[in-house]
């Protein structure tokens, strides 16, 4: 059957991998202000006509309406990239976040689209020393990050219950691949083409998350999109075990040119104000309903780091 897909963000990171995917399932309509996102990412379905590119703001909502319309299903993607840019712009996740998550449900409801698939972060649970499965909002977000997605997540509540909507959330792990356009691996990467000698690193090195790597990310949200039940479904969507910050700097210098340069820690329990040092997420539900990930956060940091090392470092000898 033929599926008429809609993604806002899908010229970014993990949007222009799920354009990948989904284009064997029929049109795939990309709709992204390209702030981050790149037509690079999705040039050659843009060129096969697998994929139309509208180059708009998910906060036009009159444009977004009118894109919207005739499609079965909506993935969200967009969002602000980065936790900590946020803290320089506190409107940026109110904008980028909530309001665009409003604007989204919005243009569906007038539109009549049905479906929704929306990526939601594990940040939600706050800064909390227990695993947390999908029913554990014990603590509150401590970034304009997680609070503008626990916001997001809220309002999809309300317009499933109010309006029909059969909506999936997920709530990612950290998630890393080639084409990364932000997190600490490119961070990292970029820090060592600039410095050489040293790489400076926020925290103590102990902050640790789980790490998912963008295929499996991709592939968790066809299978949402193939077995949500609805009216709405919430799923944690990460690997079992976590990747220290340390390990990841580690992982960079070996894969840069730059092999003997120094790792030189800042201190302190995390990196900047907001940031969740220890991130912990329970996948055992989604597993439970068939969908395991290929990859362990180490295998997903590893293969990231080389693919990322070859495109900050083009034509060298990486990892």
């Amino acid at each position: 059957m033929t599926t008429r897909s809609f993604i806002v963000g899908g010229a970014g990171f993990i949007g222009s991998h799920l354009v990948d995917r989904l284009v064997a399932r029929g049109p795939v309509t990309v709709y992204d202000n390209l702030s981050v996102g790149k037509r690079a990412f999705i040039a050659d379905h843009l060129a096969a006509g697998r994929a139309t590119l509208v180059e708009a703001d998910a906060l036009d909502l009159e444009r977004l309406t009118r894109e919207i319309k005739g499609h079965d299903v909506v993935f969200h993607l967009a969002a602000n990239p980065e936790a900590r840019w946020g803290l320089e712009r506190t409107r940026l996740d109110l904008e980028q976040g909530t309001i665009a998550m409003y604007n989204v449900l919005e243009a569906m409801r007038l539109a009549g689209v049905p479906r929704l698939i929306f990526s939601s972060s594990g940040t939600v649970y706050g800064d909390t020393a227990e695993r947390c499965a999908e029913g554990d909002l014990g603590k509150l977000p401590i970034s304009l990050y997680g609070a503008s997605k626990l916001a997001g997540e809220a309002l999809i509540s309300a317009f499933s219950s109010c309006f029909g909507l059969h909506a999936t959330i997920f709530r990612f792990g950290n998630v890393v691949g080639p084409r990364g356009t932000h997190g600490a691996a490119l961070d990292f990467l970029r820090k060592l083409r600039d410095k050489q000698t040293y790489l400076e690193v926020l925290g103590d090195g102990l902050q640790a998350k789980p790490y998912l790597f963008v295929t499996d990310c991709t592939e968790g949200l066809v299978f949402g999109l193939d077995h949500g039940k609805g009216p709405l479904d919430i799923w944690n969507l990460a690997p079992p075990d976590e990747t220290s910050v340390a390990r990841i700097a580690a992982l960079c210098v070996e894969a840069s040119p730059h092999k003997n340069a120094e790792i030189r820690f800042t201190g302190g329990d995390r990196g900047w104000p907001g940031d969740v040092p220890r991130s912990k997420m329970s996948p055992e539900r989604l597993a439970l309903h068939g969908y395991v990930v290929r990859y362990s956060s180490d295998e997903a940091v590893d293969l990231a780091v080389k693919a990322l090392a070859g495109e900050v470092f083009p034509g060298t000898e990486a990892a």
